[in-house]
């Protein structure tokens, strides 16, 4: 039965990924119909993350109120709404106004899934489960590519809210299957609430919260300029830049299928330094003049990406502690979402003002910030290692 809810928890996973890529697969259109400026995507993504950083920091006193089915439940309902609000946008601020209820659902959603299967189950299952991300990013690129060859963008979200509600209705019904799983700690609703002053008093944890900054602000950049970079400085039609976006996430899914298969053996912090290295060869690729290295690149650089964000939040309560690691995990989440925020839009502004050409120096600087904080952590966290109960299920 562990095995049909780890199955129900990967379709929630695919919840969360489908809306990811749409707004950067669709912004080329999307600013053209609203007659706004490049950089103006930065604003729906910075309130959209910005309701991710409150709904994550939340996470830790609604997930032990609620459970984590419930939290589930109603994250994946409330960005299917938004997402339907966004179809029916006929203004930018309209945009802006349906990403609250997105960035609330998102955030929950990503750091009570996270911390459930990094209790309950082995590192590969965390890398599959990142890989399903993977796979609703790399569908609605496509989603959004057919409506934008057959119909309009608006179209294209609206096909995607329809499936999260679909994905609702599964999560309904799979309601009873959350109890096989008896909780790491005693009773998890009556563990002690962490809080942010309390996580950062840990050894270690303050290095960890801004290596995930800097790795989710390069994500976040690649994710929603990729489109605009190709279309900007090789070339790309905007259909072709819509649809060469999703090259990104085609590279961090397939990586995180592979990833699945090493992260046992070599370890999350071996992996975590691998896939940046990778990354970091990819952002050269991009640098270089020609169209078909900076498509090769943007691949390579997701496929880089694919086993950072799982091993890092797999790690978490071996490092921490399982009583820790919903309170760390949800700052985490917080974290990863400032970068998410806060970086896209100052490159969009870079990009605006100066060239979309910056986009290698700015990734690989985010990319190298990530190496030296997981070191200092590692460093900080040598010999902590606690042993789960209950957990790591092949």
């Amino acid at each position: 039965m562990y095995l049909l809810l780890l199955a129900v928890v990967y379709i929630a996973f695919i919840s969360l990924g489908l809306p990811d890529s749409l707004l950067g697969a669709a912004w080329p259109t999307i600013r053209t119909d609203f007659h706004v400026p490049l950089s103006y995507m930065g604003w729906i993504s910075m309130i959209i993350s910005g309701g991710t950083i409150i709904s994550g920091l939340m996470s830790e006193r609604l997930t032990k109120k609620f459970g984590t089915q419930v939290v589930t439940i109603v994250s994946v309902f409330l960005t299917a709404v938004a997402l339907f609000g966004f179809s029916t946008s006929t203004e930018f601020y309209q945009m802006c106004l349906w990403g609250i209820p997105y960035g609330l659902g998102a955030g929950a959603i990503d750091a009570a899934l996270n911390n459930y299967v990094a209790l309950y189950y082995n590192s590969r299952h965390m890398s599959w489960l990142h890989c399903f991300w993977g796979v609703g990013t790399i569908i609605s690129p496509y989603i959004m590519s057919y409506a934008l060859t057959h119909t309009v963008w608006t179209d294209g979200y609206r096909m995607v809210s329809y499936l999260q509600f679909g994905i609702v209705v599964i999560l309904l019904l799979s309601l009873p299957l959350w109890k096989i799983n008896k909780p790491v700690v005693s009773k998890e609703s009556d563990a002690a609430i962490l809080g942010i002053k309390g996580a950062l008093k840990i050894k270690g944890v303050p290095y960890l919260l801004t290596g995930f900054f800097a790795y989710c602000a390069a994500e976040a950049t690649t994710m929603l300029w990729a489109s605009s970079y190709l279309e900007g400085t090789r070339g790309a039609t905007k259909e072709e830049a819509a649809a060469l976006g999703s090259l990104f996430f085609i590279g961090i899914t397939v990586g995180r299928f592979l990833s699945g298969f090493l992260s046992d053996k070599l370890g999350d912090n071996k992996m975590i330094y691998l896939g940046t290295g990778i990354a970091l060869s990819g952002v050269f690729c991009i640098v270089l003049p020609f169209k078909i290295t900076s498509i090769i690149g943007f691949a390579v650089i997701g496929l880089g990406c694919a086993p950072v964000y799982p091993c890092i939040i797999h790690s978490t309560p071996k490092n921490f502690g399982a009583e820790n690691s919903q309170g760390i995990i949800g700052i985490q989440m917080a974290s990863a979402y400032v970068g998410s925020t806060f970086m896209p839009p100052i490159f969009g502004i870079l990009a605006n003002h100066i060239s979309l050409k910056l986009m290698p120096l700015y990734l690989a600087f985010f990319f190298l910030l990530l190496i030296v904080m997981i070191t200092r952590t590692e460093r900080e966290c040598r010999g902590n290692h606690y042993e789960l109960q209950n957990c790591s299920y092949d």
